[in-house]
């Protein structure tokens, strides 16, 4: 039988959530997850690109040379190593991007933004861009897009 204490802060000796903490993170794991979902329905109804995909494109046409070194890539997406590897292999069979080998490493390889990826990132940008205003931050005023802005930039840090 437990303990009021051990109630209170839980069998591992950490405290539990409050309400309204518990309250917090699930709204927020629900709203990622509403968020996360809207959007990828859009880009695969209008343009057939998976979220994570769109997020490849994007992350490699904002980097130097349309390129960034796999192991720098997948800190970037919310990919492991192995589901980016995977995805890459995808994309460079559908055309999207390509490998190339690191000059400076040869165990290293860059994923490039091809002109097709290009393409079709910029198809699918208009999409991406109504659907993170409708379902993220459009119904918001500027106030509270900032406030949220601080506060996710402080549970970043």
């Amino acid at each position: 039988m437990s303990t009021p204490a051990e109630t209170r802060r839980g069998r591992a000796g950490v405290r539990r959530l409050s309400k309204d903490e518990l309250e917090v993170w699930q709204a927020f794991l629900r709203a990622h997850a509403l968020v996360t979902r809207r959007l990828e329905a859009d880009l695969l109804a209008e343009h057939g690109l998976p979220l994570a995909t769109y997020d490849v494109l994007v992350q490699l046409v904002s980097a130097p040379q349309r390129r960034l070194r796999m192991t720098e890539l997948a800190d970037r997406v919310m990919l492991s190593r192995s589901g980016l590897t995977r995805l890459v292999d995808r994309l460079e069979r559908e055309g999207l991007v390509e490998r190339t080998a690191c000059r400076s490493d040869a165990r290293g390889f860059f994923a490039v933004l091809t002109d097709e990826g290009y393409s079709r990132l910029r198809a699918a940008s208009p999409t991406h861009l109504r659907g993170v205003r409708q379902h993220a931050v459009g119904w918001l005023s500027p106030t509270e897009r900032r406030q949220l802005r601080d506060l996710l930039a402080r549970m970043g840090d």
